[in-house]
């Protein structure tokens, strides 16, 4: 008896029931991956890879954003470069360390044999968890503050580099863009992505800087829009607008350095203040000692 053909068909019908079993218990496709996937390369971009803290982090925003008090600043993150997933990990254990640290305190006063009540170490945990969570709010504010002063600055250099392209007879994009190509710092990076977003879906450029202004919240990128969006054929008109606003500006600045050297200086006082009494209190201890013990 000739058993090829009958191992033959065993193991094309072996072969058979293995991709039927396979295709019947492999999970449906994600639509999203899949219609990226079957999209034209042109239209596609590349997601970021996330890190394993983010993953994390963005798993404990989807459960926690909806409590009361627990938001992320977005906008901030935004502009620091920085992910929600990170900002959200880092707020959580803080807030577990602050709940713990009154906990572990309490352990040598037990050993000790001196009895606490618990609603102490309890009430202090939640005091320090709750001051520790909204820490990381307090510093991405501070942070996203001097970002936009820093873009505020490298912004006084910007215009007048675009006044002087435009003195030189340069179209309004083409100012815009040579401008934004001299500088290498993070402020003309945003810059020069948000131009050339705009030249390649064909947006005029006043347009693309308006977006970014209002993404990030840069407030001074709107009178630059505002004076390229009137811009007419007269170089010298723009010109004289764009060094006009970069004086405003950086007088501006200027006031707000002073005032917060001002601001420093009165923060100074106090403790310059106490260490002279302090000084005087040492100087003046050793006589008033002596008179009291004559």
């Amino acid at each position: 008896m000739n058993l090829i053909p009958v191992v033959l068909t065993g193991g094309t019908i072996g072969a058979g029931v293995a991709l039927l079993i396979r295709e019947l218990l492999q999970p449906q496709p994600a639509l999203g991956p899949a219609l990226r996937r079957t999209a034209p390369a042109t239209l596609t971009l590349p997601e970021p890879e996330l890190d394993r803290d983010e993953i994390w982090g963005r798993w404990l925003l989807t459960r926690l954003e909806r409590l009361p008090g627990v938001r992320v600043p977005t906008t901030n993150l935004a502009l620091l470069g920085q992910g929600p997933g990170q900002f959200m990990l880092k707020k959580t254990a803080l807030a577990a360390l602050g709940l713990l640290c009154p906990v572990i305190a309490t352990i040598p006063w037990i050993i000790a044999g001196v009895g606490l009540p618990f609603y102490v170490p309890a009430g202090v945990g939640l005091i320090v968890a709750g001051l520790l969570f909204i820490t990381p709010d307090l510093a991405v504010r501070d942070q996203a503050k001097r970002a936009r002063e820093e873009f505020a600055h490298a912004l006084s250099a910007y215009l007048d580099l675009v006044a002087l392209k435009r003195a030189a007879d340069a179209g309004p994009a083409e100012a815009l863009e040579k401008a934004a190509e001299v500088g290498e710092g993070w402020p003309f990076l945003y810059l020069q992505a948000a131009l050339r977003r705009a030249r390649l879906e064909k947006i005029p450029p006043y347009q693309a800087l308006t977006e970014l202004s209002a993404q990030y919240e840069l407030p001074v990128l709107d009178d630059v829009a505002d004076i390229m969006r009137g811009s007419a054929t007269d170089g010298a008109a723009v010109y004289k607008a764009l060094r006009a606003r970069t004086a405003a500006l950086n007088a501006e600045l200027l006031a707000d350095q002073a005032a917060e050297a001002n601001t420093a200086s009165e923060k100074m006082t106090a403790p310059g203040a106490l260490l002279a009494v302090l000084v005087m209190l040492l100087m003046a201890f050793p006589a008033v000692i002596r008179m009291l013990t004559v």
